[in-house]
């Protein structure tokens, strides 16, 4: 499937922007970064440029099904957004000496997953991750019950950014199996034992404010840290704290590395 966002493409918002896969060589510590569902590397790419600028190397990936056309999102599963990860992740192990794991909103359940899975990752960033939605139970079931039939529906809002890149709609096939991916990272929580950083945005009106509480709460990990931000929306790593957020995640990069 190709990936490769392209100028004049009228199905993202923010077409000219270059959401792009990206691999920034630095030094021996590397960060993997996931931007999260409907997205691309937009979202991670300031904060990107900021952890670059301190020396660090930086692997984002395009997750299949972004950065093309909405129904492209209908013909993934969830487990492929993992083994595209996994991929970024590899080319990590072999120039990094240690490798640090990151994402924003989906990305940040990506990040868990691979955390659960190759413990010699050295820490887990989160960005308003999206291991809870606000979504309803009676939202959710007429999502499962709609999926089937409707290829997409539009959203209230993009919550958050002006700077942002993707999907303006919600493509339902790839809603449902983001709500899969919810519930298989759930189920890997306990076997995180990593340091791990969570940032949510007080002003967020898609990930529900107990989303952090419930990682806190799941891990394994002794070394735990929660910030709010209080200006911030659910494109935190755009908004207009996304500076304060860069210079707290590489202290806490620095204090466990």
């Amino acid at each position: 499937m190709d990936n490769k966002t392209t100028v004049g493409n009228k199905a993202l918002h923010n077409p000219h922007l270059d959401g792009d896969a990206f691999f920034w060589e630095g030094g021996s510590v590397g960060i993997f970064l996931s931007h999260g569902f409907t997205a691309t590397t937009v979202e991670v790419r300031l904060l990107a440029e900021k952890l670059h600028a301190a020396g660090y190397t930086i692997s984002a990936p395009l997750l299949p099904g972004h950065g093309t056309k909405p129904e492209d999102l209908n013909n993934v599963h969830w487990r492929d957004w993992i083994e595209s990860g996994e991929e970024s992740l590899q080319n990590l192990f072999k120039s990094c000496e240690q490798v640090w794991v990151g994402g924003a909103s989906m990305g940040g359940m990506l990040a868990l997953q691979l955390a659960s899975k190759y413990p010699q990752i050295s820490g887990v960033l989160l960005y308003v991750p999206a291991i809870r939605t606000m979504m309803n139970k009676m939202a959710l079931l007429q999502l499962y019950l709609a999926a089937p039939f409707m290829k997409e529906i539009a959203r209230d809002s993009l919550d958050g950014s002006d700077l942002w890149q993707g999907y303006p709609g919600l493509p339902l096939k790839g809603v449902i199996q983001f709500l899969r991916f919810q519930k298989a990272t759930l189920k890997h929580l306990s076997s995180i034992r990593q340091p791990i950083l969570i940032f949510q945005g007080r002003q967020d009106t898609t990930v529900a404010p107990k989303a952090g509480k419930i990682i806190m709460d799941g891990v394994s990990s002794e070394i735990k840290e929660h910030h709010w931000m209080e200006n911030s929306s659910h494109s935190i790593l755009l908004d207009e704290e996304y500076e304060d957020i860069a210079r707290l995640s590489l202290e806490f990069i620095e204090r466990n590395t």
